[in-house]
């Protein structure tokens, strides 16, 4: 019978203020300006230095609880080291300041740190033409598509200091030596390229960022700049490949939520999640479908326009899923919309 999944902890840190979840390990909790209103970011003690394991967005806020985190709970030694799990801006959005500010080393995958140079100064008054193609394609709701085409979209440096010019490596297969412990470094994508997650030899904890989470699923989506990539196919072997590793002893310091343990469990039940999805959305298809029509039996609720943006890139990952291993058919309608049909 798989071990339910439980946290530790019932009550997370306030914003500016920290729990221990382990010797030399602190869990510090960032806000965010939206539906999902925080990340979880870790702080290692190294001996001579601090590590920071992801660091919440750009923004006053978030500057202002660090600098009173650094002031007193972590006051006694610098921040030597910034890691990034992966390059979402909720994730590595302080890391350039605390490159620029406060002289520390930033470590990545080298995608994430490609993606996030590249991101930060990509930035646009209006959507491209490719995005508008791309929404057109998908089958956008006409009203939301003539509101946002007309409006400044989200930049990543709206959110992301400026990435200074120079990033540590790490990869699959490598050793690193955080917080006075060794972690093998395991790679995962689906939700972002070349994730990076850390596991430690010493003991039984699993630095995750949002490759596992609990309690929710972590966004899979595709975009204009790769629309027919497969980030489910990609997720589901990476939850796979990590399932030999994973035992019940282990606590997941995830990105997001909190602490927990149980992570094969965890493991199986977003495998799961995203075999379920793909069975309802194919009996959905029996009938010819856009992406935007398919919101219903991939999420089992409504969707808001808040919403919509992340659902519409998670419903064409699925049916791209679909598509690529050649059990749903396509073909593109007049207004540029691509309609799905499962085949036979």
């Amino acid at each position: 019978m798989a071990t339910p999944i439980q946290y530790p902890w019932d009550t997370p840190p306030e914003n500016g203020t920290c729990i221990q979840v382990a010797e030399g390990v602190f869990w510090v909790r960032m806000p965010l300006p939206m539906a999902l209103d925080h990340v979880n970011c870790y702080v290692l003690d190294d001996g001579d230095g601090w590590t920071i394991v992801d660091t919440g967005v750009d923004n006053k806020l978030t500057r202002r609880l660090w600098m009173a985190l650094l002031d007193t709970e972590f006051a006694k030694k610098p921040v030597k080291r910034v890691i990034g799990t992966h390059h979402h801006p909720d994730h590595i959005g302080l890391a350039g300041w605390f490159q620029s500010d406060h002289g520390a080393e930033f470590v990545a995958t080298r995608t994430t740190w490609l993606f996030a140079r590249m991101l930060t100064i990509d930035t646009q008054s209006r959507p491209t033409a490719e995005t508008l193609t791309f929404w057109r394609s998908a089958g956008m709701d006409p009203e939301i598509y003539e509101k946002r085409a007309n409006e400044r979209p989200f930049n990543f440096s709206d959110i992301v200091t400026p990435m200074p010019l120079g990033f540590t490596r790490i990869k699959e297969g490598d050793v690193i030596e955080i917080g006075r412990r060794q972690w093998d470094i395991r790679i995962g994508n689906g939700h972002s390229p070349e994730h990076a997650t850390f596991w430690s030899r010493d003991d039984n904890l699993v630095i995750s960022g949002d490759q596992i989470i609990p309690s929710i699923s972590s966004n899979l989506g595709v975009y204009a700049t790769e629309p027919m990539a497969d980030p489910v196919a990609e997720w589901l072997e990476s939850c796979e490949r990590f399932l030999p590793f994973a035992t019940e002893k282990h606590l997941c310091l995830g990105g997001h939520k909190r602490p927990f343990t149980g992570l094969p469990t965890r493991l199986r039940q977003l495998i799961d999640n995203h075999h379920g999805a793909l069975d309802r959305l194919k009996k959905h298809l029996v009938k010819p479908q856009t992406a935007a029509d398919c919101f219903l039996p991939l999420f089992k609720r409504n969707i808001t326009e808040g919403e919509y943006g992340l659902a519409l890139v998670e419903a064409i990952a699925h049916l791209n899923h679909l598509y690529l291993a050649g059990q749903v058919d396509r073909m593109k309608r007049d207004d540029g919309a691509w309609v799905y049909s499962l085949k036979g």
